[in-house]
């Protein structure tokens, strides 16, 4: 058994195995594919908790082991139906095909180069992808006929096949066609990006090359248009869609209304046809449509409204065996659950996803407290069920047929279990005889690394608001030793830190207790599972509530922990989390005494359509929204330390919002420190910028809040 390091050398080592690991997600099994009879279940996973290089495996229902399908170094996959034929994307788009019953190297795709998107038909016959805005299709290794291009696009700015980057990026659809279940047809997005502003990102660090040209729908601009289209395989034929204008009459008023349906939320095709959601660009309306694909008419199912936003739910809406609808819907309390007709999932589970369904079995993730999501079984009309489990978590999953993936991560590490009643293959063909449900149980490895400094979380309910939080202390303090504060939030819209599970981010919140001080990780309003309410806390002002929400645990956390030393507080964050960091030191100096502003979106304006106009509207029409949620007007306001960091390569989050900033800070006369990141994106992750970024924050706050640290 190795001997576990001193202290000092799990500091010092610490931030190069956080680099190395990519945050600890290397060797860690994910993309699971479950074959629609439960036999077979596909994952990928690299062969260490440092290699970044991805694998292909296979598991079957009742064998010992998983079995690796390919060499390490592909970046995707796609499967049929029964996970069969598979095809596996090599770095520059190219393909290679295998079948999983037949060992052997996967077989190159001769022609194919440059695929995007690829993606087999439920039948495994033929195969689609996107090439240079265009959807291809060829039949499956082995069958006659060559590549062929169903529907080129119009003009540089049009794709078909591909989502934009808002629709991807905050909308969460990642698809952009969609295959009939006979491999027939295929439902396909149009995207025409030509009215949507260009950003120019060029990398200041290496001048001789060209700035790359970023379609990006900011707040209040043109956003791109799609459209839906059946196109059939053989090329015979495409119809347009015949999609909603506008929302009907129950369509929320507000200030600010835009009834026009623009977004593309969803859409699929399954045994009952076609279909696909639509939301306004207030995004307070959102209808869901069956798609006839024999002249592209469409017919309303549902159509859901909110006085705020209709919030979108990952893997929802979705039909059951026999049709029935299932929806996210906001229960009376004020519950983020799902309504199948007139069933609804009872009041304080929260759901977070939907995984799939099982005949009229629903698959969901969900939890009763924001720091648990579980996965969970649900029938229409009846009680939930609880599939994962003992014990606290934050749980995944990936269902077919008979067979469920439990891929758990709880205080200890994760565990991915594979739980299935179906028989393998082998013993189905062997055997011929009657099917007998022989539940069966399996572990897939998880290889992630153990983090050489291992979270010691105090959980709390901090406050009038019962606000979670979890606090770290030094592992070798002594009571009565007060202890400098560093708050270490999130905070923000859709993500919650405070969760019953060794995640990246408790690590390092422990790396930097082990330094000297006392880390507080809280959520606070707007962060998920806590109900629709909790949410609409920051609509019309980002920053006030969550801010609120912060020194009110700041403050409860001392009367729960009096060694907290309320005179030397800071504050550090990314993204979200960066602009509470800033925006805590410029509006609150009286608490906060230091900040360490990470990716930090100072000018809510610069940011996109999507996400900005759901809490904020449109800025020609709501301005105040903007002011009250911009930092730039607060930089005269300064006059505690503020790191600001930032990737100069980031897309998401623009190094502008830095800049604008700084130079507010500059004009203001209030000195401040500025850390671009070459190259950086938005996230600085598996590089070695990530070890020496840490290591140069636990420095400054030392300084800043007068603490000796380790380094």
């Amino acid at each position: 058994m190795t001997p576990t390091p001193p202290l000092q050398a799990q500091l010092r080592d610490f931030p190069e195995q956080f680099a190395r690991s990519a945050r600890f997600s290397r060797g860690r099994p994910h993309a699971f594919t479950v074959s629609d009879d439960g036999r077979r279940v596909l994952f990928l996973r690299s062969v260490s908790g440092t290699d970044a290089a991805l694998r292909l495996w296979s598991y079957e229902t009742g064998a010992a082991a998983e079995r690796p399908l390919t060499e390490p170094g592909i970046t995707a996959y796609t499967a049929d139906a029964r996970a069969r034929h598979v095809v596996v994307s090599f770095p520059g788009g190219t393909l290679a095909a295998l079948d999983t019953r037949v060992p052997g190297v996967p077989r190159p795709l001769p022609g194919i180069r440059e695929a995007r998107a690829p993606r087999l038909a439920p039948d495994g016959e033929h195969l689609a992808f996107v090439r240079d805005g265009a959807p291809h299709v060829v039949r499956w290794p082995g069958r006659e006929g060559a590549v062929l291009c169903l529907i080129a696009p119009e003009g540089p700015d049009v794709a078909y096949g591909l989502p934009d980057v808002v629709t991807r990026g905050e909308i969460g659809r990642e698809e952009g066609y969609w295959w009939a279940p006979d491999g027939s047809a295929l439902l396909v997005a149009r995207t025409d990006e030509s009215a949507v502003a260009r950003r120019w990102l060029g990398d200041p660090a290496r001048p001789e090359r060209p700035p790359r040209v970023l379609r990006y729908p900011a707040a209040g601009t043109a956003n791109a248009v799609t459209s839906l289209h059946v196109v059939a395989a053989d090329g015979s034929g495409v119809r347009a869609v015949a999609l909603p204008e506008r929302a009907g009459a129950g369509h929320p008023g507000a200030p600010w209304q835009a009834a026009e349906f623009t977004y593309l939320t969803a859409a699929g095709w399954d045994a009952h046809g076609p279909w696909a959601s639509v939301q306004t660009r207030d995004q307070r309306s959102v209808r869901t449509l069956a798609i006839d694909p024999a002249d592209g008419s469409a017919c309303p199912l549902a159509e859901e409204h909110d006085p705020y936003w209709v919030a979108l739910l990952p893997g929802a809406p979705v039909r059951t065996g026999a049709g029935v609808l299932v929806l996210p819907h906001v229960l009376a309390d004020g519950t983020r659950g799902l309504a199948a007709g007139a069933a609804t999932t009872p009041e304080g589970l929260q759901v977070r996803e939907v995984l799939g369904v099982r005949g009229e079995e629903v698959v969901l993730r969900a939890g009763t407290d924001p720091t648990e999501v579980h996965v969970w079984s649900w029938t229409p009309g009846g009680a939930p069920v609880c599939l994962s489990g003992p014990g606290p978590g934050v749980y995944e999953g990936a269902v077919g047929g008979p067979t469920l993936v439990l891929d758990g991560l709880g205080p200890e590490g994760r565990t991915v279990r594979v739980t299935s009643e179906a028989d393998s293959e082998a013993d189905s063909e062997a055997a011929g005889a009657p099917r007998v449900a022989r539940p069966r149980t399996a572990v897939l490895p998880s290889l992630e690394e153990t983090p050489l400094v291992l979270p010691r979380p105090r959980h709390l309910r901090l406050g009038a608001r019962a606000l979670r939080g979890t606090l770290f202390l030094p592992s070798r303090h002594a009571p009565g030793t007060r202890l400098p504060v560093l708050l270490s939030p999130y905070g923000g819209y859709g993500l919650g830190l405070v969760v019953r599970a060794r995640t990246w981010w408790a690590a390092v919140a422990q790396w930097f207790a082990e330094h000297g001080f006392a880390v507080l990780i809280t959520d606070g309003r707007g962060t998920p599972g806590r109900g629709a309410p909790w949410e609409y806390a920051i609509h019309g002002d980002r920053l006030t509530a969550p801010l609120a929400d912060q020194v009110d645990a700041l403050r409860a956390a001392a009367e729960a922990c009096p060694d907290l030393d309320l005179g030397r507080v800071g504050i550090r964050g990314w993204s979200y989390g960066g602009y509470l960091a800033a925006g805590a030191v410029l509006r609150h100096p009286e608490t906060f005494h230091a900040a360490v502003a990470g990716a930090a979106p100072a000018d809510r304006a610069l940011y996109n359509t999507h996400w900005e106009e759901r809490f904020l509207g449109d800025p020609a029409v709501l301005p105040e929204g903007y002011r009250a949620s911009s930092l730039l007007d607060d930089a005269p306001r300064l006059r505690r330390p503020l790191l600001l960091v930032h990737g100069l390569a980031d897309e998401n989050v623009s190094a502008a919002h830095m800049l604008r900033l700084s130079a507010a800070l500059l004009a203001a006369g209030r000195p401040h420190e500025v850390l671009p990141l070459p190259g950086a994106g938005h996230g600085v992750v598996g590089t070695p910028v990530a070890a020496a970024l840490l290591r140069h924050e636990v420095r400054w706050l030392g300084r800043a809040l007068g603490v000796r640290t380790r380094e």
